[in-house]
């Protein structure tokens, strides 16, 4: 599958939480390489310091619940089962077919 052409496009960047930002970072630092118009970072847990490193990354960071005491992504849900990546790319390719 080839990348998608991110110029000067709004990329919102999803993912079930951040603990230390080190991947969501590279993600956004890659984005801006490829000259993303604006980045806006969404999950539903972070730790506040984490939060504060990405809010000076990206333009927007939208994190639901920010709690003092940050363990791991997996301690703030009930189930958090694995997805395989095969599963990912079939949903994107799903989503890419549908109009």
């Amino acid at each position: 599958m080839p990348p998608e052409d991110v110029h000067g496009k709004t990329i919102l960047l999803v993912d079930d939480g951040i603990a230390t930002g080190l991947t969501m970072r590279v993600a956004i630092k890659h984005l801006k390489a490829q000259d993303a118009a604006k980045i806006i970072v969404a999950v539903p847990v972070a730790p506040p310091e984490t939060v504060a490193t990405l809010k000076r990354e990206a333009d927007t960071v939208i994190v639901l619940y920010q709690p003092l005491f940050f363990g791991a992504v997996g301690a703030f849900y009930e189930h958090f089962d694995q997805v395989e990546d095969n599963e990912v790319v079939a949903l994107i390719q799903k989503m890419r077919s549908s109009p």
